[in-house]
């Protein structure tokens, strides 16, 4: 079995429910905490690929850094939207389990699922 991953913000009841998920079916996943060691612009965009996504769908909206960021005022680039990931961890959405080149956003914690 490949190893697991996953993008994961303790304070997160999702996040918390989809690493339980895992470890109730035997796996132990790297967990990278990354409020603490945020994603780089380049390891966002292989994320993204991995999930086979736009980046909108990668993005919390209604996080007030969201609005901080001017990112409501239009419509905006994958890039650029990766970008503000990239200044602003909060906005990445949460949680993501990945394996092999396969990705998912753990909303709700079953689509992990998709993985195993």
């Amino acid at each position: 079995m490949s190893s697991f991953t996953i993008y994961h913000n303790p304070r997160c009841s999702k996040s918390r429910q989809t690493l339980a998920l895992l470890n109730e079916r035997g796996i132990e996943p790297e967990i990278i905490e990354y409020l603490k060691w945020p994603l780089s612009f380049d390891d966002l965009k292989s994320l993204q690929q991995k999930l086979d996504v736009p980046a909108v769908a990668m993005i919390r909206s209604k996080e007030q850094a969201f609005e901080d960021l001017g990112l409501n005022a239009a419509p905006q680039s994958h890039d650029a939207l990766l970008k503000a990931i990239a200044v602003q961890p909060i906005l990445l959405e949460r949680p993501i389990v990945v394996r092999g080149n396969q990705a998912v956003i753990g909303r709700p914690p079953e689509n992990v699922m998709e993985l195993l």
